[in-house]
């Protein structure tokens, strides 16, 4: 299939690797010089514009960090003859999907919204889940191509905007979870426990959750904290669910004070760095550090 890949950044490039590597013809641009080269070096086509791009094939792949950026995309390429479908895999939320939608069927261009969850690692594995919405026979048709992305393929209706709802619910979800796991498990290495050991048996108990089985024993414990989803990026999934949920009239209590958290975070300077750092404040202000053995 001729396919176009808009966004070959730190997921995206593993999006362009898993379809070239299907044996998809795949185009793709990037603002980033560097991030289109590498996908044009593993045997993708760079394009001038994302017009050009999508003068070229009849499916475009979103894969871009903001919604604003999300609708810009979407007003190049609403007129853009022979364009029949745009996939939204980024976190645009339900709101602005809804405008892209707007602006794109009034063309006569479909949008699929199906957003993905699971990190870089599982970008890279294909094993991301796929949380896709959209009429029915443009996501069978785009279907084979969502399942080299993702290994959990979700079809969650006719309404674009409810895998965006579904994936905002589960960021918010992690953050609350990681921010909470982050001050108990500072907590019991100050009192004393080895902090390979409480993961170990948090893990097999019902504390457990993708904090404490996946991010916090690959970047913290042995503090390497590589970049795999910016505190930004967290900040803004987690600030959307909530301004959704409000326009809804459903009440959140505890979700805000991960919020609030992380804009404290990002008020440090922590925007560019990875989510899971924040547990570097808690570290500071309680005089001890989830990585390092346990004072004797």
């Amino acid at each position: 299939m001729k396919l176009g890949l808009i966004g070959v950044g730190n997921i995206g490039r593993h999006f362009a690797q898993r379809l070239l590597d299907a044996g998809h013809e795949l185009l793709v641009h990037d603002r980033s010089e560097t991030a289109q080269a590498r996908a044009v070096q593993a045997g993708a086509r760079g394009m001038d514009s994302v017009r050009a791009l999508a003068a070229e094939t009849p499916v475009v792949l979103l894969c871009l960090p903001m919604p604003a950026i999300v609708a810009d995309v979407a007003r190049e390429l609403a007129d853009v003859k022979g364009l029949r479908i745009l996939v939204d895999m980024s976190t645009t939320g339900p709101s602005v999907t809804k405008e892209v939608e707007a602006i794109l069927s009034a063309h006569g261009v479909t949008t699929i919204g199906a957003p993905v969850s699971g990190g870089t690692v599982a970008a890279e594995k294909g094993t991301l889940a796929v949380m896709a919405a959209g009429p029915r026979a443009a996501f069978e048709e785009v279907e084979a191509v969502l399942r080299v992305i993702g290994k959990n393929l979700f079809y969650l209706g006719e309404d674009a905007s409810l895998g965006q709802t579904t994936k905002i619910i589960n960021n918010t979800l992690y953050a609350t979870s990681m921010i909470a796991s982050c001050e108990a498990l500072v907590y019991g290495v100050k009192a004393g426990l080895d902090p390979r050991t409480l993961l170990d048996v948090l893990n097999v108990s019902s504390g457990r959750s993708f904090a404490t089985l996946e991010r916090i024993p690959q970047c913290v414990l042995d503090r390497s904290f590589p970049v795999r989803f910016t505190t930004e990026l967290l900040h803004k999934d987690v600030k959307m669910c909530l301004d959704e949920a409000e326009k809804l009239g459903v009440p959140m209590r505890v979700n805000p004070a991960a919020r609030q958290f992380l804009a404290f975070a990002l008020s440090q300077g922590d925007g560019p760095r990875d989510n899971v750092e924040v547990i570097r404040h808690i570290e500071r202000w309680a005089g001890a550090e989830f990585g390092a053995e346990p004072a004797a």
